[in-house]
């Protein structure tokens, strides 16, 4: 009978951890639309694949052990399309899913087993924040900052993390340190809640005013993409995974080969006339084999495009400029965008391709008091510590120092122009003004003498004569070319990592 009391008692206690929050609180979610803890968990992993640690975990507080089950965070381990992966769900039903001493110690063996076992962890994140009293006081402080590194990212494995209600405290942080962030729209990341911090600062301020998911995905840049249903951004988890290997020793997984566009489409999207614009995402579309194309931080600096794609089943990250926006010049938040990509794309051994079409840098009052020195160099740092294969494809500007930082001079291994490629240090009839002080109007024939000048030597057949352009090509043999060169570098799938500690955020 001992036994049979015991089993009993097993189960009496893993009903009552599954029942998380109770009914009224998973009714109140349903009702909502919204997935509680275990139903993502269901919904993103492969059925059957998950297996728990930590169910009968509670709190360490006698007052709040039996209103605690899990401890409001459920831990794992479960497989996404046949990887493994660790995993951590964070359960608001339970105490708002606040941190406290036991259930971070799940979270921190979460970190420790996914780094050691060499599997992607995946943070599913909803907090009220840090827990009070837990973590309150001399006694509370006695208990957090007792690992030095648990809040150090060497990028051993890929941290992909959600924003899918509120998020204060560890969710913040963990957002943060991940290498990308998706969010359900209405879900908001800060430091506190808006009503600790309207209590502080002696102002009202809304969720949305303080981190609402629009000021992450087109202000501050933290969040890579969102999303109006839970399910939606689990399947951009799903997604990014596909293109992530499980650890930074392996290369990206490969696909079959793709559907391929009709190349000859290349010669109708981009205008023949300079200073026409256009969206070059319908460029990417055509090189890269169909349905391909995963973008992130679209919202963000958008005068760059950042996005994984497939050529042949290869993964590639694709660093493209987009003269959609503000011509393609490129300020400090595309800056800030491009280097968090280089960063990202080296220390999971994805080949880098860079598609060039940019006037220079974006200058100007607002640039300089954004920092914009600072951060043209740190993308030209960040590149110079780049290992995995490079190219660079010049579609059709590129100018000043901009073209270093798109991959001109050594910062590319191969440089592939199209015949239309223009490298002058800036549109010929504005340097004509700037170098000489001559408008068109004040003399034409001299002006366009010297805007003509200028155009001398700038030309495709100029850099692949000097043999800083290894190729000049057809636009529609770009894709060929590119499938050709990844061939070629295969060999060098794994790259060194310099970066794989390089902040997460900027």
């Amino acid at each position: 009978m001992a036994h049979e009391d015991k089993i009993a008692e097993l189960e009496r206690r893993r009903a009552k951890a599954l029942a998380m929050g109770g009914e009224r609180k998973l009714e109140a979610r349903r009702n909502a639309g919204v997935l509680n803890a275990r139903e993502r968990l269901d919904y993103l992993l492969d059925d059957g694949s998950f297996l728990e640690a930590g169910l009968h975990a509670y709190s360490i507080r006698p007052e709040t052990r039996e209103k605690s089950p899990a401890d409001g965070k459920i831990a794992g381990y479960g497989k996404i399309n046949g990887r493994p992966a660790a995993l951590v769900a964070n359960d608001f039903t339970v105490m708002g899913a606040s941190s406290s001493q036991v259930n971070m110690k799940k979270m921190g063996h979460m970190k420790k087993t996914a780094r050691e076992r060499r599997m992607p962890l995946v943070l599913l994140g909803e907090s009220s924040g840090g827990r009070m009293p837990d973590r309150m006081g001399a006694s509370g402080r006695a208990t957090i900052g007792q690992d030095r590194e648990e809040y150090r990212r060497t990028r051993d494995t890929p941290w992909v993390s959600t924003l899918m209600g509120q998020s204060y405290g560890s969710s913040t942080w963990y957002s943060v340190i991940s290498d990308v962030v998706f969010a359900r729209k209405g879900a908001v990341m800060a430091v506190t809640s808006p009503r600790v911090t309207s209590i502080a600062i002696s102002q009202d301020i809304s969720a949305e005013e303080l981190g609402g998911w629009e000021l992450h995905a087109k202000t501050t840049g933290l969040v890579d993409a969102a999303f109006d249903t839970d399910e939606e951004v689990l399947d951009a988890v799903k997604t990014y995974l596909s293109y992530m290997p499980s650890h930074a020793g392996a290369a990206p997984p490969r696909a079959t080969p793709g559907v391929v566009d009709d190349q000859e489409k290349l010669l109708d999207l981009v205008p023949e006339t300079r200073r026409r614009v256009y969206d070059m995402r319908k460029v990417l579309n055509v090189i890269a084999d169909q349905g391909s194309i995963f973008e992130l931080k679209a919202l963000f600096g958008r005068a760059v495009i950042t996005t994984f794609a497939r050529i042949e089943g290869r993964v590639v990250g694709f660093l493209a400029n987009n003269p959609r926006f503000k011509a393609g010049s490129i300020d400090p938040d595309a800056c800030d965008k491009a280097v968090s990509f280089i960063v990202l794309c080296d220390s999971f051994n994805i080949p880098l391709i860079s598609l060039v079409d940019q006037p220079g840098f974006f200058i100007g009052v607002e640039g300089e008091r954004k920092r914009a020195p600072g951060k043209i160099m740190n993308w030209m740092n960040a590149l110079a510590q780049v290992t995995v294969p490079r190219f660079s494809v010049i579609v059709r500007k590129s100018f000043g120092q901009a073209y270093l930082n798109m991959g001109g001079g050594r910062n590319a291994d191969e440089v592939l122009a199209w015949p239309m490629a223009d490298l002058g240090f800036m549109e010929p009839r504005l340097a004509v003004n700037v170098l000489h002080g001559i408008k068109a109007e004040d003399d034409p024939e001299r002006f366009e003498a010297l805007a003509a000048e200028l155009e001398r030597d700038t030309e495709a057949w100029d850099l692949a004569g000097l043999y800083e352009a290894q190729y000049v090509i057809d636009p529609r043999e770009t894709r060929a070319h590119l499938a050709r060169l990844l061939e070629v570098y295969e060999g060098r799938q794994v790259g060194e990592h310099h970066l794989s500690n390089w902040p997460t955020t900027f």
